[in-house]
């Protein structure tokens, strides 16, 4: 973290956030908890939407809460306040333990084990506040949508441009005696505009987000990708249904990864709601696909050096040729599949996908003629039986060269043959969110239009 920050008042909050875990917890253990836990997540800051260059909204917020779960033997009682008084600090505390003498005996509650705990965590460089003022968030917004409205006659309307800035903080402490917490922020601008040609409508956006304010692409560079994308839709036709080769783009790419980390988080595993049980150490993907995590790369969408129980993140391997290492548990899931917890309570931290080479325009001419798909709909997928089916938009290839948009579509199949028929991943690698992948081609899959 720069040095200039270090001065700054989130600093000073999180210490009294830190003060206010270490009460709660004092309270728990006088009132018989025989452990317990508390945690916080605090954001404040800046949004903007605007329409038209007319602004729609301004909104300033701070919102977040102090929750405590407490352990009365393997009984659970959890409650929440954002009041951080004294009073009210000896109340959530009350009515916590008050809730876990109603509770179900569960053997498989409790802590994190101690051994697993980040005591010393490392500053990933998250927290770069950005002392932006609402005009400057309105300018932003309007120079995306100008932008965007003037390039091309076909641009004839806009669903708004939306700018945020925040920053907020996170604490987390137990009766092991961990008292941990940290700042970050996350600054974004997005557009969504409407383009027409004869009858036909069609509308787009591009987005872009950082930890750094610096680091978000220029507003105006941002509302010509919004047009550029919306009149790449028009004229679009519906394809004859069969069996072909679909292209995923990098932006979309990452919900096939979302799908498999659904797939292998513990409560869909003890659940035996999954399609991939018992699959550790099995070919999973094909065997030229690999994914490492990387929970502490600087400035990272997704680092963090705890999770949600205050386990240490680690770098691990997902996938290794194709095989997976890991499933993604929390301490009670571990607990009933007689496992360790791998730090994933709260979610994954920056899955970094293998590129097997080649930018988007060598993937697609690697494809030869099939369906590069620009965008989903709908969620018609069944992670306990792998069955996938969701609506489509993208367009039509041919020798390796866009033909025509097309929409209207299906793309179904399941998602265990989908994963073993990844054929490429591109090294167009989308970093904006928390799975890192280029676009992926898929060797076959089943396309329902006309």
């Amino acid at each position: 973290m720069s040095e200039q920050y270090k001065s700054d008042p989130i600093f000073k909050q999180i210490s009294e956030v830190e003060i206010a875990v270490a009460q709660v917890l004092d309270k728990a253990k006088n009132l018989g908890a025989t452990s317990a836990e508390a945690a916080m997540s605090s954001t404040s800051g800046l949004s903007v939407t605007t329409r038209l260059g007319e602004v729609e909204t301004i909104e300033f917020n701070q919102d977040g809460a102090l929750g405590i779960s407490v352990y009365v033997g393997n009984k659970k009682g959890s409650a929440s306040t954002a009041d951080l008084s004294s009073k009210a600090l000896d109340l959530v505390v009350n009515k916590a333990i008050e809730i876990a003498k109603y509770t179900s005996e569960d053997s498989f509650n409790g802590l994190a084990d101690k051994n697993l705990l980040e005591f010393s965590q490392a500053d990933l460089d998250l927290y770069h506040p950005w002392q932006v003022t609402p005009e400057q968030g309105i300018d932003f917004c309007k120079q995306a949508e100008d932008a965007a409205l003037n390039s091309d006659d076909r641009i004839v309307n806009s669903d708004g441009a939306s700018f945020s800035s925040h920053q907020g903080l996170r604490v987390y402490g137990n009766s092991h005696g961990l008292i941990a917490g940290f700042p970050r922020t996350r600054h974004s601008l997005s557009c969504m505009v409407i383009g027409q040609e004869g009858s036909q409508m069609e509308r787009d956006s591009a987005y872009t987000t950082s930890r750094l304010g610096e680091q978000l692409k220029a507003a105006t560079a941002l509302g010509l990708e919004a047009a550029t994308e919306t009149l790449a839709k028009l004229s679009s036709r519906k394809l004859k249904t069969g069996k072909m080769p679909v292209v995923f783009r990098a932006d979309i790419a990452s919900s096939l990864f979302g799908h498999f980390i659904s797939a292998i988080g513990g409560g869909a595993l003890y659940r035996k709601s999954s399609f991939l049980l018992d699959s550790l150490g099995k070919p999973i993907f094909n065997k030229l696909v690999n994914v490492e995590e990387k929970p502490h790369i600087l400035q990272g969408m997704a680092s963090s050096p705890f999770d949600s129980e205050g386990v240490k993140t680690q770098d691990r391997i997902i996938l290794n040729n194709g095989e997976l290492q890991t499933y993604l548990l929390a301490s009670y899931a571990a607990r009933k599949l007689d496992m360790t917890p791998t730090g994933h309570a709260g979610g994954i931290h920056n899955w970094l996908v293998e590129s097997t080479g080649g930018d988007l325009a060598k993937l697609l001419h690697t494809m030869g003629t099939g369906l590069f798909v620009t965008e989903l709909m709908g969620q018609g997928v069944n992670i306990i039986t792998g069955d996938y089916s969701r609506g489509a938009a993208g367009f039509w290839v041919e020798n390796g060269i866009v033909q025509y948009p097309v929409s209207e579509i299906t793309i179904a199949g399941n998602l265990k043959d989908i994963f073993k028929g990844i054929a490429a991943i591109g090294s167009d690698i989308d970093y904006r969110g928390s799975v890192q992948t280029g676009s992926i081609l898929v060797e076959e899959m089943q396309v329902s239009g006309e």
